[in-house]
């Protein structure tokens, strides 16, 4: 009995993905609505309780293994490529103004939330600017909504910016990164809650590896391979 007991533990372990800590007070807080709920009636409870554990579920942080390369760009998102265009990166980066490849991935409630390092490197800028909050698939969601934008530089060299952006119901975005940082490809650094976007400027030169319409796993799926020269890094 012990030994089954052991047993589903360990498979609840390894199926039940842990949760961010960013969502342990709405977890925490769904919880004790739930018991106020079951106080009134046991059916309110009921529902107070599958409540809490969507919300559980919304700010899961599933294990990921990134490709075992270092010379591609992996995606800092769950969810769907909504947007695939030249765009200039977001001037409080204070990168070259030229425009560059811009992969917009678009983040549904229904998937997971945290956001992942697309290559290991160095943070060299955090830049948090204040803005609206449109539905984050239109495209000037990336120019007028809240946004925290990260500058990478990479271990070979490139420059990589990842920008979270907030959306018609998101409304806190979360940055677990400082300048100065060492990251690592597919670690987590960041959360939006509640529905929103992610946009990735590559540097010139990048080779495309999705397209729009395709779905991404944040972490594994490389968006793009970077240029073999480091031209930028000469110029940084």
């Amino acid at each position: 009995m012990r030994g089954t007991v052991q047993h589903a533990a360990q498979l609840a372990r390894e199926t039940i993905p842990p949760m961010h800590p960013a969502g342990r007070p709405f977890v925490l807080g769904a919880l004790a609505g739930a018991l106020a709920l079951r106080k009134l009636a046991r059916p309110l409870g009921t529902l107070g309780f599958i409540g809490a554990a969507a919300t559980a579920w919304f700010f899961r942080e599933p294990k990921r293994v990134p490709p075992a390369r270092d010379d591609v760009a992996v995606a800092p998102a769950d969810g769907v490529v909504s947007l695939i265009e030249e765009a200039v990166p977001p001037p409080e980066l204070g990168m070259d103004p030229q425009p560059r490849t811009r992969v917009s991935i678009f983040l549904s409630v229904f998937d997971v939330h945290v956001q992942r390092v697309p290559a290991s490197g160095r943070v060299q800028r955090v830049a948090y600017r204040p803005g609206k909050f449109l539905s984050a698939d239109l495209d000037k969601a990336s120019e007028e909504n809240e946004r925290n934008s990260v500058l990478l530089r990479t271990t070979s060299g490139h420059e990589l910016a990842v920008v979270q952006i907030a959306g018609l119901v998101a409304r806190r975005i979360v940055c677990q990164v400082s300048e100065g940082d060492t990251v690592h490809v597919g670690q987590t650094y960041g959360l939006i809650r509640f529905g929103s976007r992610v946009d990735l400027y590559l540097p010139a030169g990048s080779t495309l590896s999705v397209r729009v319409g395709q779905r991404t796993i944040g972490g594994e799926t490389t968006v793009a391979e970077l240029p073999a020269d480091h031209q930028e890094s000469s110029k940084a």
